[in-house]
């Protein structure tokens, strides 16, 4: 009937008169007419994905050339390591469809990767700035190298571990979107150490020797006359 309307069921008159009261709530007599309709396409997600590749990319580039410029041939070797660090990324992602907790490329985990790569320069401008400093108190090239990697490696560790707790803690409570950019961090981060540390530190052994003891203008540096 119009106007009316029957609950039947299993219920007493106070149950009955607290579900009438809740399906009132809210109910206002206005019309409803359509004012706008839209819709979205999985190709938006496409282009926001090209989008921030392309940034992603632009980034890495940017980062080449200020080390480079500025660290000049150890600048060069660590843009070395970093070509290596994105290779490996790329291998993990590809990697994990295989393993239990596959790491799919979207949006957050985009940034994620970007992150790691300005954490991975952070850890080498630490090593390199160590090592000239070790340089200008007259230390060989060798020498130097090996006092910079050690005197770095508890700043790159520290900064390194807190943001894997917090990555960690972000992977635990977080869901969706989080969860998937914590677990890019962790990983990125744990790879671009691997290599600021490892691959780095072994390219420069291979690579700098005696003969660039009289050519220090090619890693930016100049021995202190007073030593």
């Amino acid at each position: 009937i119009k106007g009316k309307a029957i609950i039947s069921g299993n219920f007493t008159v106070d149950s009955a008169k607290a579900l009438a009261k809740r399906l009132n709530e809210g109910a206002l007599p206005v019309p409803i007419s359509l004012v706008s309709q839209q819709s979205v396409e999985a190709s938006l997600g496409q282009i926001s994905l090209e989008k921030s590749l392309k940034a992603g990319i632009i980034g890495f580039i940017i980062v080449v050339i200020f080390m480079i410029i500025y660290y000049r041939f150890l600048g060069l070797v660590a843009a070395f390591a970093l070509l290596i660090y994105a290779g490996l990324m790329i291998s993990m992602f590809k990697l994990s469809a295989f393993s239990p907790w596959q790491i799919t490329l979207t949006l957050p985990g985009i940034a994620g990767f970007v992150l790691s790569i300005g954490m991975a320069v952070d850890a080498n401008i630490l090593i390199f700035e160590r090592t000239k400093e070790e340089i200008r108190r007259g230390r060989n090239i060798s020498g130097a190298l090996d006092e910079g990697f050690k005197r770095a490696w508890t700043s790159i560790r520290d900064g390194n571990a807190s943001s894997i707790i917090t990555a960690v803690i972000l992977i635990e409570m977080g869901t969706g979107f989080i969860k998937g950019f914590a677990i890019t961090l962790v990983v990125g981060v744990l790879l671009s150490m691997f290599t600021a540390v490892t691959i780095t530190r072994t390219l420069l052994k291979v690579i700098i020797g005696e003969w660039i003891e009289d050519k220090l203008y090619l890693i930016g540096v100049k021995k202190d006359k007073n030593v």
